[in-house]
């Protein structure tokens, strides 16, 4: 089979105007990136206003593993076969980091033969927007230091500034930074760091802003830090809104591409959902869902972790009700949850894969937590037996969930077409009685524990001493009624990656709270998690290069 970027040069795609015709778009409110990218205009928006709205598919998966699952990948076939099958459908997709790009993890552009595309373009700068995010948050740094160069009339805590600056590549380095405010002879200097783009709360804050106003008043209301009477200094303080919403203007508006069949999709925003809340913007998904009569997104990483944050923060923030949760799992990651070797996945081995599938178990437990229909689809792979296939279907049966088995790597919406049949089933046949799993006007630890124990399993919850004067902080400025957004490992369900399938009677500790005011929500860092990855020993970027017919080689 020919390798995603192969596969991806030889697709034929049509001008941004033939898709956006699709959906009802006119060329006025296109804004060209070339001929196969196009931003969406504010007007737009206002157009389409009073269109009912179509229904909401989240598409998440078991915990991920080296052995890979294709959560966006199905996400992208699964909108290909309801095309097919003529209905109208538009798909909504995070857009990728550099990090992973640039790392280890790769794009976030499907594969194989469910791959949005231009897949290299979509990989690298795309229309900017990474740029503009990474931009406007350095603003503020230089905002906030320039102020305090300049006599610090605020009077902000040097000890006690939260803010971090950002870049969009993996850079251990920048972790911990040593910045030099000295003037006129007099020494001084603070401690401060980086985070990547996709960790910051400006990423956070143009997700879930609902217009560009709205996204200037988040932007106004972010806490940098502390003054010397332990009082909240926020952007407003510093007037630096405007202008960082200046930067923003374009960025804020939805970008539209295709995939390999033609399918609409619009991609927007792209939040990691480990240490962020995982989702595509706000303004995306609803444009979607005013053009379509389905709207197929993802979030990202497992389900404890993306689809949670989907819908205890995304949804009850933008007022969304999705209309069905679709699992992804794979023979290979539930046999390596059961304790299979990678370099064995490929043997059949059903008693390891009957143990793996605990993970998938605490999955389908957890979304039906809230009250949504649940589907559950086996990501195939050539070296997957029907013994092992038929483990799965039983499981699934017992668990009174439909399953089917997607093919869409290799056959592309072809291969979706069974689950996107047993998708508009469900859809017909099931109600949605979405609710959020807690009430955000609990207490900081008491929303907390609520996912820590029904959504990860933990038996207890321990606080560092600083995660408690954290939280008596938030409590004390009034900031504590806010949905929490739990930064943990992917890899596993606890905050220890190496606990794989199912793990019971476990700790999770939490080593830091903090209020992202602009964003509404409370980050809360658990286990070793951090918010600026470092690059592997060999980074992907060693084998990408310009070909000599300016095309990208080296992208998967």
């Amino acid at each position: 089979m020919l390798s995603d970027i192969e596969i991806s040069k030889q697709a034929n795609l049509l001008h941004i105007r033939d898709v956006a015709k699709k959906i009802g778009i006119e060329e006025d409110d296109l804004e060209y990136y070339g001929k196969y990218k196009a931003k969406l205009s504010d007007e737009l928006q206002k157009k389409i206003a009073n269109n009912k709205d179509g229904k909401l598919v989240l598409v998440t998966a078991i915990n991920p593993t080296p052995a890979g699952e294709g959560k966006t990948t199905v996400t992208i076939g699964l909108g290909q076969a309801l095309n097919r099958l003529n209905e109208k459908c538009i798909i909504a997709l995070r857009e990728p980091s550099l990090g992973p790009v640039m790392g280890l993890k790769g794009g976030a552009t499907g594969g194989g033969y469910s791959q949005v595309v231009p897949m290299d373009d979509i990989n690298l700068h795309f229309t900017g927007d990474m740029h503009a995010l990474t931009a406007a948050n350095n603003l503020l740094s230089a905002m906030i230091d320039n102020h305090i160069y300049f006599g610090n009339k605020l009077k902000i805590d040097l000890n006690r500034i939260t803010w971090k600056r950002a870049l969009d590549v993996n850079d251990r380095a920048l972790r911990e930074v040593t910045v030099d405010l000295t003037r006129k002879g007099e020494k001084r200097t603070r401690q401060d760091g980086f985070v990547i783009t996709v960790a910051s709360e400006i990423m956070a804050i143009l997700c879930l802003a609902s217009d560009l106003k709205d996204l200037k008043k988040r932007i106004a209301n972010i806490i940098i830090g502390y003054n010397i009477e332990g009082e909240p200094v926020r952007v407003s303080d510093l007037n630096a809104q405007g202008a960082m919403a200046a930067l923003l203007k374009d960025a804020i508006k939805p970008n539209l591409i295709q995939t390999l069949e033609n399918t609409p999709c619009i991609m927007h925003g792209g939040p990691f959902a480990n240490i962020a809340h995982g989702c595509n913007s706000v303004i995306a998904t609803k444009t979607a869902l005013k053009l379509s009569d389905y709207v197929i997104t993802e979030a990202g990483f497992g389900a404890d972790l993306g689809a949670e944050k989907f819908l205890d923060i995304k949804c009850r923030i933008a007022g969304l009700k999705p209309s069905a949760i679709v699992i992804v799992a794979t023979v290979r990651s539930l046999k390596y949850n059961g304790g299979v070797e990678l370099a064995n996945l490929s043997t059949p081995d059903v008693e390891s894969l009957k143990c793996g599938s605990v993970n998938l178990e605490k999955h389908i437990e957890n979304m039906k937590k809230y009250n949504v229909p649940v589907l559950v689809t086996v990501n195939k792979f050539g070296t997957d037996t029907e013994e092992e296939i038929e483990c799965l279907r039983e499981l699934c049966e017992k668990a009174n969930v439909p399953f089917s088995i997607s093919e869409v790597f290799a056959k592309g919406g072809e291969g979706g077409i069974d689950l996107a049949k047993m998708l508009v089933k469900t859809l017909n046949e099931e109600e949605s009685n979405f609710a959020p799993i807690y009430d955000e006007k609990l207490s900081i630890k008491e929303k907390i524990e609520t996912v820590a124990k029904e959504i990860y399993g933990a038996s207890n919850v321990e606080y560092t001493e600083d995660a408690e004067k954290q939280i008596a902080l938030i409590e004390h400025i009034e900031m504590d009624k806010l949905p929490v957004c739990m930064a943990k490992t992917q890899y596993s369900l606890s905050d220890n990656p190496e606990l794989l399938g199912r793990p019971e009677g476990f700790t999770l500790t939490i080593k830091e709270v903090k209020v992202s005011a602009g964003a509404g929500f409370i980050v809360v860092l658990t286990g070793k998690i951090l918010t600026m990855p470092g690059l592997p020993k060999i980074p992907a970027a060693e084998k990408i290069d310009v070909l000599p017919d300016g095309t990208i080689g080296g992208l998967f």
